[in-house]
């Protein structure tokens, strides 16, 4: 098992990690009836594509040598109705705080980005807008 999720109330829940005991509250949206005081678990699916997008990085980069230690990423979520759904997940890719990097290294990273686990996990109807902003002398 991975986590363990109680619905404690008031349209929120506590996802734990079984593993190591970290957890996460979620309240509805307030456009779902919630207060939106917490990720919406819509949210949390968006910025899950955004932690697995670095997180990659970060793998093929220890592996070759390349650093995107500093980068940062900018969600948005959009959704849809009927069904209600994420129709359109938007992020900014920053790395203009990070080294300055060749072209074949930003091709490479855009392609760890655009083929990461999560986002090949994504409903094809779902749209993944990537932007990347890279440092320059």
């Amino acid at each position: 098992m991975t986590s363990k999720v109680v619905y404690t109330g008031e349209l929120r829940t506590v996802a734990t990690h079984l593993a190591s005991g970290s957890t996460i509250e979620t309240d509805a949206p307030v456009d779902n009836h919630g207060m939106g005081a917490r990720f919406s678990p819509t949210d949390l699916v968006a910025t899950a594509l955004a932690s697995c997008i670095l997180t990659t990085m970060g793998i093929l980069g220890k592996n070759h040598g390349i650093s995107v230690d500093g980068a940062e990423c900018l969600v948005e979520k959009v959704m849809v109705p009927d069904p209600r759904r994420i129709g359109t997940i938007n992020m900014e890719l920053d790395f203009t705080k990070c080294s300055e990097y060749t072209d074949k290294e930003k091709t490479i990273l855009e392609h760890i980005a655009r083929t990461c686990p999560v986002i090949e996990s994504l409903h094809p109807d779902c749209v993944k807008n990537l932007s990347f902003r890279w440092r320059t002398s």
